[in-house]
């Protein structure tokens, strides 16, 4: 691999030895500054490569479409979507909220490679397992291969020889071959169990490298009595076997809440640096960036006294970069951006940027029992430690049973809701379903506002009539993080029915701030 060999010439250029690698501590003229985690949000199971001077990041986003977001950097530290590498799934009619929901599975712990022009990327789903190509990964991505069965967080690594390897699983990790063809698994190839269920507790999220002359499985670790901690093994030989070494046990300075589980990357001039993940309760999984200091042929995680920085400088200095995660949007361009995520597959018949010019128009389908069933729901990450989302509705064409809104989204939801009963619209403000607050609603405009507190894990709802004064509704929300859905809270807006479909509402803009 051209970028491998690349990466061993630098290296021995600066006195460094394949088989033992000394620490290095060049230090570098940027002096700016950022704060771990590097993107408060929800952006799990990063891995993160280099092209040239480019930076190249995919996350997990569960039962959200269109799924698998590629992200872009030039620093390591400000990120932007540019593209995501499907746009829908439909492996059953649940992916579309028909007879039951994905929830807490969907697109899963990707693993994203460059090699010989084209990008790759390997993805799960809890029931298949997939491999997406591109040559230009902001634009489109094909479906290259389709696996009928779930290979657990798996990494592909192209070696340097033209074969294809994948290692994968929980515990016991496995290493499988690929036909060179990448035209499915390689009958005849390589399948061997590398780690025996060795070290005890919960071992998965495998990144696998060929660096040095060395294979090196990074992966997150979970001992039944400390926190998520992360360990490298490596061999000479792909199939073993492996030595084991802890290489980064660290929470941050959030108790409890260990780092890891991602993917190394370095620098063209040879420093080195891990992107990994950190559980932040109600706001998802945020990634933190850290050093990678090379002792004695192993990569040692965060700063001199094994820590991950809470701060640290910028690694390449490069102006103007800034991150855009989740956005404000007036509905103006022909399509959605790119920081928008549907809850499950859209249906694209009910939902329009053009019939009414400037405003998203969301239809009503199928009647539904509450928000988590409805089609439709249209999401963006929330951010910590603070932020702010407002959304203008246009209400004027509701139906009895039907219910519009905003929404702190996760497997137990809070909402503000315009509801239309018996001919007349009502401001509801629920917790978990359970209604806490209603008040008359008079007039076809309104303006909702959800704001989020990440250092308290809470929401309030407020609601205005005319932008200036904004009232309060309901009680505090407090949001959570569950295994449920397995992504951090989202604003959401919505509109389903509960009686009769048909109806709809136009929402003029969404409103962001932190």
């Amino acid at each position: 691999m051209k970028r491998q060999l690349h990466l061993i010439l630098g290296l021995l250029l600066l006195g460094m030895s394949t088989m033992q690698v000394s620490a290095k501590t060049t230090p570098w003229k940027n002096q700016k500054t950022f704060t771990n985690p590097v993107l408060y949000a929800d952006v799990p199971d990063p891995d993160v490569i280099r092209v040239g001077n480019d930076y190249y990041m995919v996350s997990t986003t569960a039962h959200m479409s269109p799924g698998a977001p590629i992200m872009h950097s030039k620093d390591l530290v400000h990120w932007n979507i540019i593209s995501y590498v499907f746009e829908t799934l439909n492996e059953s009619p649940k992916n579309n909220l028909d007879g039951g929901n994905i929830y807490s599975r969907g697109q899963w712990a990707a693993s994203l490679r460059y090699h010989d022009g084209t990008f790759y990327v390997f993805f799960g789903t809890g029931n298949k397992s997939y491999i997406y190509t591109t040559k230009d990964p902001a634009g489109k991505w094909e479906q290259r291969l389709v696996i009928d069965k779930y290979l657990h967080d798996a990494s592909m690594l192209f070696d340097d020889d033209g074969r294809i390897y994948l290692v994968y699983g929980g515990s016991h990790i496995r290493i499988l071959e690929f036909n060179k063809d990448l035209s499915g698994i390689d009958s005849n190839g390589l399948d061997v169990e590398v780690i025996h269920g060795e070290p005890k507790g919960l071992l998965e999220g495998t990144h696998i490298y060929k660096l040095f002359g060395k294979y090196y499985l990074s992966n997150i670790w979970w001992p039944q009595r400390g926190i998520r901690t992360q360990v490298c093994f490596r061999s000479d030989n792909i199939a073993g076997p492996y030595e084991m070494k802890v290489i980064l046990s660290d929470d941050l300075g959030y108790p409890h809440h260990g780092v890891a589980q991602g993917g190394f990357v370095d620098t063209p001039d040879g420093r080195w640096f891990a992107m990994l993940f950190q559980d932040h309760e109600a706001v998802g999984r945020a990634p933190a960036l850290m050093p990678c200091r090379w002792i004695d042929g192993w990569p040692i995680l965060g700063d001199a006294e094994g820590r991950v920085p809470q701060t640290m400088q910028i690694p390449i200095d490069v102006s103007g970069q800034k991150s855009e995660m989740v956005a404000s949007d007036k509905f103006s361009k022909p399509q959605l951006g790119l920081t928008w995520q549907w809850n499950h597959n859209p249906d694209n018949s009910l939902w329009s940027l053009k019939e009414r010019r400037g405003y998203l128009r969301l239809k009503t389908g199928k009647v539904v029992g509450g928000l988590l069933e409805a089609r439709n729901t249209l999401t963006q990450r929330t951010e910590g430690p603070k932020c702010s989302g407002v959304i203008a509705l246009d209400v004027s064409h509701m139906k009895d049973g039907d219910c519009a809104g905003l929404s702190a989204f996760c497997a137990e939801p809070g909402t503000i809701t315009v509801k239309m009963e018996g001919g007349k619209k009502y401001l509801v403000m629920t917790d978990r379903g359970v209604e806490k607050a209603r008040t008359d609603l008079n007039q076809d405009k309104i303006y909702l506002r959800m704001d989020c507190n990440f250092l308290t894990d809470d929401a309030h709802f407020y609601y205005s009539l005319n932008q200036r004064t904004w009232n309060s509704l309901g009680t505090r929300f407090h949001m959570i993080w569950s295994m449920a859905h397995f992504t951090g809270n989202k604003f959401a807006i919505f509109n389903y029915a509960t009686q009769s479909a048909g109806g709809y509402v136009d929402v003029d803009f969404f409103r962001y701030s932190r």
